[in-house]
C-alpha cells in the first residue's frame, strides 16, 4: 500500500469544518497546528519540512524560507481565502508549486456584510448602541445620532470586480442616484449596468460613499492618504473591505478627528488583529469590525471544502477547482 501524502494545516482542527477536515483525513496524513492562532514562523518552517501539500489562512507568509524548508516534496499550497497577499506568487511558480485559493464563493457573503457596514456606519448604530447602554439616551432630539441617507447619493466603488458588483447590486434598491467606480479599465457596458467610469480622483471627490472593494497589491499601500481625504465630501462616509494597507491609518485618524470626513467603517485594518489602544479605536466616527467579510457558516463551509479539494485535486493530477496561475 502506498504511503498517503502528508500535509500540514496552519490552524488547529477543531477550528475548521468538520466536512472538509474528513475529507482531507480520508486521503491524507494530515498535520495540524495546535491552536485557533496563526501558527509561529518558527514552528512553520519546523512542520513544513517533507510535507506534500499546505493548507494556510491568509495570516501565514509563504515566502521563500518557508518553501526552502519545505524542500522538492511539496507540490501545493493551497490558501483558504481569495486574497493572496500573503503569498509570494513568483517564488511558488518559480518552484513549480501549485497554487489554490477560494474566489466566488465568498462573493456574496462578502458584499452582504459591506452592505451592513456602510449602514451601521452611515446610521451611526454603534454610537446609538453605545448612548442606550450608558444612559446617554435621554429623548427625542431632531439632529440627535443623524447621518446621511443612499437615497439620491452617489456612491463610489473602486474596484468594480465581483464583490463590487454585488455590492452595488444590493445598494441598488435604497435609491441610490448614481453609481462611479475606478480601476485598471473600464469594463464592458453590459458588465457596468449603469455604473460610470470614471477616474479615481473624480470618484473620491464626488461620491457620498466611497466603498474600497479591490484586489490589494502592494503598489496601492496607502493610496487612501492625507491628500485623498482632503479632496474627499466632508460628508462622505468610507467603507474598507479590500485589505488594512491601502488606507494610511494615521491619516485617516486625523481626517476623522477634524471631521475631514463624516465616518468610516473598516473590515480590514494594519496589523490585524489591530492593536485595542490604536488611535481609531477611540473615535465615535470610526466603525471597526474584525475582518467578518466572509464570516457566514455557509461560505466558510465552502471555502474550506475548496482548499482541501485544490489540494487533493493538485496531488492527484486533476484540475484543481480554483489554481491561481
Amino acid at each position: 500500500m502506498a504511503a498517503k501524502l502528508k500535509i500540514l494545516v496552519t490552524r488547529a482542527r477543531t477550528a475548521l469544518p468538520l466536512e472538509a477536515v474528513t475529507l482531507l483525513e480520508k486521503s491524507c496524513e494530515v498535520t495540524y497546528h495546535t491552536e485557533d492562532k496563526p501558527i509561529p514562523r518558527d514552528n512553520l518552517i519546523q512542520q513544513i519540512q517533507g510535507k506534500d501539500g499546505l493548507f494556510c489562512l491568509l495570516t501565514d507568509k509563504i515566502d521563500a524560507p518557508i518553501l526552502d524548508s519545505a524542500g522538492d516534496s511539496l507540490k501545493v499550497v493551497a490558501t483558504m481565502s481569495v486574497g493572496t497577499d500573503h503569498l509570494d506568487i513568483k517564488e511558488l511558480h518559480s518552484r513549480q508549486i501549485k497554487i489554490g485559493y477560494t474566489p466566488d464563493v465568498l462573493t456574496d457573503a462578502t458584499a452582504d456584510l459591506a452592505v451592513a457596514l456602510l449602514l451601521v456606519t452611515s446610521r451611526r448604530l454603534i454610537e446609538g448602541n453605545k448612548a442606550l447602554r450608558s444612559g446617554d439616551w435621554s429623548s427625542w432630539s431632531p439632529l440627535w445620532l443623524c447621518g446621511p441617507g443612499l437615497s439620491g447619493s452617489t456612491v463610489g466603488i473602486v474596484g468594480l470586480g465581483r464583490i463590487g458588483l454585488s455590492i452595488m447590486e444590493r445598494l441598488r434598491p435604497f435609491g441610490v442616484g448614481k453609481f462611479v467606480y475606478s480601476g485598471r479599465s473600464r469594463k464592458p457596458e453590459s458588465v457596468e449596468n449603469g455604473a460610470e467610469f470614471v477616474p479615481f480622483d473624480n470618484l473620491v471627490e464626488s461620491a457620498d460613499f466611497v466603498v474600497i472593494s479591490t484586489a490589494y497589491t502592494e503598489q496601492m499601500r496607502h493610496l487612501f492618504n492625507k491628500s485623498v481625504f482632503d479632496r474627499m465630501k466632508p460628508s462622505s462616509v468610507l467603507i474598507n473591505i479590500s485589505r488594512g494597507g491601502i488606507i494610511n491609518q494615521e491619516d485617516l485618524y486625523t481626517a476623522l478627528k477634524q471631521n475631514k470626513i463624516f465616518a468610516a467603517g473598516l473590515d480590514v485594518m494594519e496589523p490585524e488583529p489591530l492593536p485595542t489602544d490604536h488611535p481609531l479605536t477611540t473615535l465615535d466616527n470610526c466603525v471597526l469590525i474584525p475582518h467578518l467579510g466572509s464570516a457566514q457558516i455557509q461560505t466558510r463551509n465552502l471555502m474550506a471544502d475548496m482548499t482541501v479539494k485544490n489540494i487533493l485535486n493538485a496531488l492527484q493530477g486533476e484540475t484543481m477547482p480554483a489554481e491561481l496561475k
